[in-house]
């Protein structure tokens, strides 16, 4: 054992030397950046299964069962961030303690779906829909971890409790009817969960109680064998993989230290880039929608878009610009001029959305005069150029004239974000063969 990895040891059983205290609290503070980071996922995970069982948000106040929402998301939906305004969403919280469920998935044909389901760690542990499991629907096994499972149509959860979350292709508000009785067709059977505490700590609440909270929900769902180093890397805080924490040991000089790794924790959040930067977009990692131990990244998706897909499934594209990251400002009109030929390349759909964001660094949509609040290949009345090439115009105001059919209106004032999703995107797409044109100036 080296010296560090010694006065982390002694500092988690409050044994470190006077005259090496120093050198602790700074093992102290680092290790609680990163176990900040490594628990915000389920943090937010757990904030997101209380609203949703509280009743909020079109869900059900119970585990293991489906609610939907029925409408296209706007303005006033604030229980995810990030949404889109493309599909209809289906939730269900899972509680697989007591036995496997089994999941009733209809026949959709060749309207896109997707039911993703994420471990509590925000790992897509599976997908079922149009890409994997193609248009016909099925029932399928959930099963937990250790719990017996084979055969084609067993999936399997990593964590005993975790979301499924289906995507349902809508094409237009005349199109809502038919995308209802699809939902009504998704079904969860099997043992009723239990239902969790009544509300665990969120990330604003004081670093202590936030650790508390990671604790049990560590206990509640164990973490994967291949986080053991991280474990180690953050023995100076007492929080281990089965859930053991004590906030009632550390003296005031302590809390500081971990007060201030919890601010550094923050602020590695704010200069976090999601990926690589290309004619001013920036492309998801690999790791999307699955982490590894990607734990920054992790933890920056689980703040600005709780529940991201895959990039097999879906690809999310954010401005980087030289200045203000992903934000834009100014007064526009800003273009996205797509040459002729040269639309998103996907076997899906894609769609360009407008968010605002909050200073915590969560995206909403933005509420305007027309309610437009996303434009793509299936947006009524768009208008392609006389040379067969499209252009998006981005503008607080109503550009006019031609230009009026291909508005997607922002924020009268202040910096907001874009975001293009390409759903089941080609595989020039995903390998980078094809780009987004850049964003201009109008």
């Amino acid at each position: 054992m080296n010296r560090r990895q010694l006065l982390a040891a002694a500092a988690a059983f409050g044994v470190v030397p006077a005259g090496q205290s120093a050198a602790a609290q700074g093992d102290l503070r680092r290790a609680a950046s990163e176990a900040w980071l490594y628990g915000l996922p389920l943090i937010e995970m757990a904030t997101t299964r209380t609203r949703a069982l509280s009743g909020k948000g079109g869900q059900p106040a119970g585990l293991n069962r489906f609610g939907h929402t029925r409408a296209l998301a706007g303005p006033q939906s604030r229980a995810v961030t990030a949404p889109n305004n493309d599909t209809l969403y289906s939730s269900a919280w899972l509680d697989l303690t007591k036995g496997p469920v089994t999941l009733t998935v209809p026949p959709t044909g060749e309207r896109y779906i997707s039911v993703a389901g994420m471990s509590m760690f925000t790992d897509n542990d599976f997908v079922l829909g149009t890409r994997t499991s193609g248009g016909a629907g099925g029932r399928y096994t959930i099963v937990g971890p250790g719990q017996p499972g084979s055969g084609p149509d067993v999936v399997r959860l990593t964590t005993p409790h975790g979301w499924l979350l289906a995507r349902i292709l809508v094409e237009g508000e005349a199109d809502l009817p038919a995308v209802h009785a699809l939902q009504d067709q998704l079904q969860l059977a099997g043992p009723a969960g239990l239902a969790p505490p009544p509300a665990y700590a969120t990330r604003q609440s004081p670093p202590l109680a936030y650790f508390t909270a990671v604790a049990q929900l560590l206990k509640a769902n164990p973490p994967p064998a291949t986080d053991g180093a991280l474990f180690a890397r953050i023995a100076a805080l007492g929080l281990g993989p089965a859930g053991d924490f004590d906030p009632g040991r550390f003296d005031a000089a302590a809390v500081a230290a971990i007060d201030a790794g919890v601010e550094d924790a923050r602020q590695a959040l704010k200069s976090m880039r999601p990926g690589s930067a290309v004619d001013g977009w920036s492309y998801p990692r690999s790791t999307l929608g699955f982490y590894n131990q990607d734990y920054l990244f992790r933890a920056g998706v689980a703040l600005s878009g709780l529940a991201a897909l895959p990039p097999a499934e879906a690809m999310y594209l954010q401005p980087a610009l030289a200045q203000g990251g992903r934000m834009i400002d100014g007064p526009g009109p800003w273009k996205l001029h797509f040459p002729a030929g040269r639309l998103p390349a996907v076997d899906a759909f894609w769609s360009l959305t407008m968010y605002e964001a909050t200073r915590e660094g969560q995206f909403f949509l933005v509420d305007n005069p027309i309610g437009r609040y996303s434009i793509g290949d299936r947006t009524p009345g768009l208008k392609a150029n006389a040379d067969g090439s499209l252009t998006i115009w981005i503008a607080r105001q109503d550009p006019g004239g031609d230009r009026s059919s291909n508005w997607l209106p922002a924020p009268a004032t202040g910096p907001f974000s874009l975001s293009l999703r390409a759903y089941l995107p080609k595989e020039e797409m995903r390998d980078g063969r094809y780009r987004l044109p850049p964003l201009a100036a109008g």
